[in-house]
C-alpha cells in the first residue's frame, strides 16, 4: 500500500535535512527492506540535480563477516570507503536491519578489533563534517525486526516512527525550524557556562563544560530528531552513574549498566547482564573509557524506549552520555572507534545544574528563554 508519508519524508530528508544542491554526490546505504524509501529519496535527489550513488548491504554479511574474518581481514580498511570519506558531500544511511540480533553470537573482541581499524576513517569523516565539506544524515526506515524490538506491529511501528518526525504535520519542516529556534536558545543559554551535574537515581555526575559548544540537532544530523549535546572537557567528568535502559551495541543489549568516573576516565564499570561486552568496549582503545558526549534527549513525541537508539537518545525526559569519539563541531577532543550512546530517565525527579544553577527537573528545562 502507497504511504504519502515516505514521500513527504524523502524530500525532507533530500531539502531540509541534507540540503542537497545540483552537482553534488550523495552516497546512499541501506538494505533493500527501505526500497520504497530509497526509490523516493533516488528520485528526488535526482530531480534536485545530484550524482547518487547506492550501497545496499546483504541481509546476513555483518554476521558472516565477524564470524568468519581473520585478524587481518577485521583489520582491513577499504580503499573504496576511504575515497567515498574523502570526496562525497552528501551521505544518508537508512536503517532498516533484517535481523538486530544477528550480531549476538559474535565474540565482541572481534567488534572492538574492527572498531579500532576503522577509527582514522571515523575521525577523518567527523572532521569534514565539522568544518562543513560534507552532510551527513541517519534515519530509519520501519522493518519487523524494529517493531519486534519495540513490542509493536508493524504497522504501529510504522506510525511511531512517522509521527516521531512529525510527518503526520502539514508542513513538517516548518515545525523542524521552529523547534530548531527553540532549542537554540537553549544552546546559547549553556553556551555561556562552565559546570554541569546530573542528578537522578544512582546518579550524581560533574563536568565541565567550559569553552564547549552546544550543538543544537533539529533534524539534519539525525531524522528523527530532538536533542542537545556538547563534548565535555575530557578529564573533568567525575561521579558515578546509572543508566535507566539497556545500553544497545551492535543489536546486543547491556542491562543496568553502572559507570564510576574519576578525572574523566571510567574507572569502574558493571552491568547485570552482558558486562563482559561492556568492559570489551572499553577496551576498545584509549578513547574508549572517556566521555565525547552529553545530551539532552528534546522530543516529547518520542515516549517509549524502543531499543534503536536513533530514536530512543531523543526521548524527552532524558539526558545520555556516548563513551568515545566526539563530534568537533562541539569542541570536543576525544577521539575513538566506539561512539556509544547510553540512556538516563530523568523524568522521576532528575535534576540538572548548570553553574550550581538548577535549569532541568523532571525532565523539562526551567528556563525562561
Amino acid at each position: 500500500m502507497f504511504d504519502p508519508r515516505i514521500e513527504k519524508l524523502a524530500r525532507l530528508l533530500v531539502h531540509y535535512s541534507l540540503g542537497i544542491k545540483e552537482g553534488q554526490s550523495l552516497l546512499l546505504r541501506s538494505t533493500l527492506q527501505a526500497e520504497p524509501l530509497l526509490e523516493a529519496v533516488y528520485t528526488e535527489a535526482i530531480k534536485a540535480g545530484a550524482h547518487v550513488t547506492c550501497m545496499l548491504g546483504l541481509p546476513n554479511a555483518p554476521e558472516i563477516f565477524y564470524k568468519n574474518a581473520s585478524d587481518a581481514q577485521l583489520e582491513y580498511v577499504s580503499p573504496l570507503e576511504k575515497f567515498i570519506n574523502e570526496h562525497f558531500d552528501a551521505f544518508l544511511n537508512i536503517i532498516a536491519s533484517y535481523n538486530t540480533k544477528a550480531l549476538s553470537g559474535v565474540d565482541p573482541q572481534r567488534i572492538a578489533k574492527a572498531r579500532r581499524a576503522g577509527a582514522e576513517l571515523q575521525k577523518r569523516f567527523l572532521e569534514r563534517a565539522s568544518r562543513g565539506e560534507l552532510r551527513w544524515t541517519l534515519t530509519a526506515y520501519p522493518t519487523n525486526a524494529a517493531a519486534q524490538d519495540a513490542n509493536m506491529s508493524l504497522a504501529e511501528y510504522a506510525d511511531f516512527v512517522f509521527a516521531a518526525g512529525l510527518l503526520d504535520e502539514e508542513d513538517p519542516v516548518a515545525r523542524w525550524q521552529e523547534i530548531d529556534r527553540q532549542q537554540e536558545k537553549i544552546c546559547r543559554f549553556l553556551d555561556g557556562k562552565s559546570r554541569l551535574r546530573i542528578v537522578s537515581q544512582d546518579t550524581d555526575i560533574t563536568m565541565s563544560i567550559a569553552g564547549r559548544k552546544w550543538i543544537n540537532c533539529s533534524g539534519h544530523e539525525n531524522f528523527p530528531d530532538g536533542e542537545i549535546f556538547t563534548g565535555p572537557v575530557e578529564d573533568s567528568v567525575n561521579g558515578h552513574i546509572r543508566f535507566s535502559f539497556p545500553g544497545i551495541f551492535s543489536g546486543k543489549e547491556i542491562e543496568d549498566i553502572c559507570l564510576e568516573f574519576k578525572d574523566g576516565k571510567v574507572v569502574k564499570a558493571s552491568a547485570a547482564k552482558g558486562e563482559e561486552l561492556l568492559h570489551a568496549l572499553l577496551e576498545t582503545d584509549a578513547g574508549a573509557r572517556y566521555v565525547g558526549e552529553v545530551a539532552v534527549g528534546t522530543n516529547f513525541g518520542i515516549q517509549k524506549f524502543t531499543r534503536n537508539m536513533l530514536f530512543d537518545e531523543k526521548i524527552g525526559g532524558t539526558v545520555h552520555l556516548a563513551l568515545g569519539s566526539s563530534y568537533p563541531e562541539s569542541g570536543g577532543k576525544n577521539q575513538s572507534g566506539i561512539h556509544w550512546d547510553m540512556l538516563c530517565d530523568m523524568r522521576q525527579g532528575g535534576e540538572i545544574y548548570a553553574d550550581d544553577e538548577l535549569i532541568y527537573q523532571g525532565g523539562k528545562f526551567l528556563l525562561d528563554l
